[in-house]
């Protein structure tokens, strides 16, 4: 009985020190960047790995060199803009996947998976040359536009869309109700747990949206702060207090996102329908 139960405090102390460890490698970069924006360039050369009293002065510097509230409006715009629309987008398209059936459905909707399998950088060229012909270079529509219908968010709703009751859409159809009406009077609420999982996935990826941004956005007032944080990184001699400052204020919106929205991002994960 005695070993039994060292046993089990054993393997229960190996696996909370492995949780423990995995959470502190997890966590330490960002301790480590709230430790950097307290310290100067110097200090955070030479690795000191305490707080110090400079972060006013990083925080000053940072909101002096730059305009942060056009930058964060810039970057609010693209992300919440740009995230509903490919929602809408997206789950039309795999709500229309699944429920409408046809001979040219599963083939369409593999061409639409195969587009999955192209990497952007070969994208990158004959976009651009669409965009400019659009006349919409240093604009950002030219964001939010290629992005407006994401293959892997289609695929996404098809497959929660499976775990969808039909017989709920069976008798909305009895009482009259067309088709867009069953789908955001009904499937919308009824999914709601699938959209905020979606929601989250697509926000991070168009606020933290890198490349193709530093392709098409020219002007200092269209740039987004992902895109002011590396070139306040990139510069000669880059004041590494400040540039954390800006990581700082990078990460933050991403983070109250997904906090608020934990529970029915996990939800939408496993497939919940409530």
């Amino acid at each position: 009985m005695n070993v039994h139960r060292l046993r089990s405090h054993t393997g229960s102390f190996l696996q909370y020190s492995f949780l423990s460890l995995a959470a502190f490698i997890s966590v330490f970069p960002f301790i480590w960047m709230v430790i950097c924006a307290t310290n100067t360039t110097p200090d955070i050369i030479r690795g000191k790995l305490s707080l110090g009293s400079a972060l006013f002065d990083n925080i000053g510097s940072f909101f002096t060199a730059l305009n942060v509230p056009l930058i964060m409006w810039n970057s609010v715009k693209i992300a919440v803009f740009g995230t509903l629309i490919t929602l809408l987008v997206s789950s039309l398209a795999g709500y229309g996947f699944e429920m409408f059936r046809s001979k040219l459905r599963d083939k369409i909707y593999a061409v639409v998976l195969l587009t999955l399998m192209i990497p952007f950088a070969a994208l990158m060229i004959p976009l651009f040359l669409l965009i400019s012909k659009m006349g919409l270079i240093d604009t950002h529509v030219a964001i939010v536009l290629p992005t407006l219908a994401s293959a892997f968010i289609i695929f996404y709703f098809r497959q929660a869309s499976k775990a969808f009751p039909s017989a709920l859409r069976d008798a909305a159809k009895m009482d009259g109700l067309k088709e867009w009406q069953i789908f955001f009077y009904i499937y919308l609420p009824v999914m709601r747990s699938t959209f905020a999982a979606a929601f989250v996935i697509v926000f991070m990826l168009n606020w933290n949206n890198y490349l193709w941004p530093l392709i098409v956005l020219q002007s200092n007032d269209s740039k987004t702060i992902t895109l002011v944080v590396s070139s306040l990184a990139s510069a000669y001699f880059p004041e590494y207090g400040t540039v954390m400052i800006g990581t700082i204020l990078a990460t933050l919106p991403t983070l109250l996102v997904f906090f608020a929205m934990q529970r029915q991002f996990v939800q939408g994960m496993l497939g919940s329908v409530k």
